[in-house]
């Protein structure tokens, strides 16, 4: 198992970072590419990470030709040929983002069978907004042996109303309604960047989405699709990663190809903490002393509202901002365990159920912690760089899930980071 080893104190993150695509895009991109019967799909600007090659595989499983260009960050798919309807167990079960195959199986061949997903264990993400939306279009659901089956002869459109805008739930509904018979709506949808970027992906591939973006998604099913080129979204949480990274170390980091809009809600907090952030034509950059910085209350919530996948990491930037701060999570019920990692540091925090409250501005100490999810490992990597002496982060499997060469883009900025391998 490999570690980075984290000199902290008085690091000072300075200069130019290039971000990836994003993870949480390209995931049910490639999901989407089992839809199309005739033509290859091509996806560019496509990460180079674990998850990725993980479903990969889950569409290689289907008797799919998948190509990974590593060296162009592409992948081709071929899906032209007769399908599987059972997704391989042995890669579904490493990814909860895998559940969104099941959708375009089902829309595909009648038929699907995929296993209960896996993944990082930051709270309950049940399926059953998922399940229930398929059954409105006319599927019929089964559960047995950790195993999900789905059969329709011909999905239908429906009129369906989340109880919740899960953005997984959203991506397997949109895309099992592209080849459903009539309209669909999805009411209350998810409207993550990450979701219009699919729409835009199966638009291109000829299907009728309208709505992406907005609170209500209309679908117009067609009878076929075709393989189409798209270019996956840059990744707004590596973008934010890097924002709190240059914001907690007094930096002045340009993060290029950013999206404003994408990073808005994040922005927000920011500037109210007393962080300068300005939008140029490359990027953008942002600039912070950390002694003038204030505290302030944040609420992660679906999009637009403050994201959870920054939570871990905005905790960080808090715990070296002088003042009272509090984070409030109420996306996943599970999401404070790096603040208990962060204590072995000198952090000072109370959490009461969904709420942590954040004694900043105290000493932090390096020491040895275990990251426990992949915003996780960031957020201690990112207090490692600010605690004085040495950081030992270990279990980087998760972090390799979400981030390329983060220690390397670091130590381009002017970290002291290393990455070992335990052997």
């Amino acid at each position: 198992m490999d570690k980075f080893i984290i000199e902290g104190g008085q690091t000072r993150l300075e200069g130019d970072v290039v971000i990836e695509g994003a993870k949480n895009a390209v995931l049910p991109l490639l999901a989407a590419t089992i839809l199309p019967k005739n033509g290859k799909s091509v996806l560019k600007n496509v990460p180079i990470l674990l998850d990725v090659f993980t479903m990969n595989n889950v569409v290689r499983g289907l008797d799919i030709e998948v190509d990974f260009d590593q060296d162009n960050n592409q992948v081709t798919v071929d899906a032209s040929k007769p399908i599987k309807d059972i997704a391989p167990y042995e890669y579904v079960s490493q990814m909860r983002a895998s559940i969104v195959v099941l959708g375009p199986i089902l829309a595909r061949n009648g038929h699907a069978k995929v296993s209960m997903p896996g993944g990082c264990t930051i709270g309950s993400r049940p399926i059953d907004l998922h399940l229930k939306g398929l059954e409105a279009m006319g599927a019929k659901i089964s559960q047995s042996g950790g195993d999900i089956t789905a059969t329709a002869e011909h999905l239908k459109g429906a009129k369906i109303y989340m109880d919740f805008p899960s953005v997984g739930a959203t991506q397997n509904l949109m895309m099992a309604a592209t080849l459903a018979d009539g309209m669909t709506t999805i009411e209350n949808a998810a409207r993550e960047p990450e979701i219009v970027d699919l729409a835009q992906f199966l638009n291109k591939m000829g299907a009728d989405v309208r709505g992406a973006g907005t609170e209500t998604l209309t679908i117009y099913g067609v009878s076929e699709l075709k393989g189409a080129e798209h270019d996956v979204v840059q990744d707004r949480i590596e973008a934010g990663t890097f924002m709190v990274a240059a914001a907690m170390t007094s930096g002045n980091v340009l993060i290029k190809d950013a999206v404003w809009e994408h990073n808005r809600p994040l922005i927000s907090k920011l500037l109210e903490m007393g962080v300068s952030v300005t939008e140029e034509d490359k990027g953008i950059r942002v600039q912070s002393d950390v002694s003038q910085l204030k505290p302030v209350l944040v609420k992660t919530l679906p999009h637009p509202g403050f994201p959870t996948d920054m939570q871990a990491q905005f905790t960080a930037l808090m715990a070296v901002v002088n003042g009272e701060s509090t984070m409030i999570e109420t996306v996943f019920e599970n999401r404070f365990q790096h603040l208990e990692e962060m204590r072995r540091m000198g952090l000072q925090t109370e959490i009461l159920r969904e709420t942590a409250i954040i004694h900043g501005g105290k000493e932090l100490q390096g020491a040895p912690v275990m990251s426990t999810d992949l915003r996780a490992s960031a957020a201690l990597i990112l207090t490692g760089m600010v605690a004085n002496g040495e950081t030992v982060v270990g279990k980087l499997s998760h972090l390799d899930r979400g981030y390329y060469h983060f220690h390397h883009k670091l130590a381009s900025l002017g970290a002291s980071i290393k990455r070992f391998s335990e052997d």
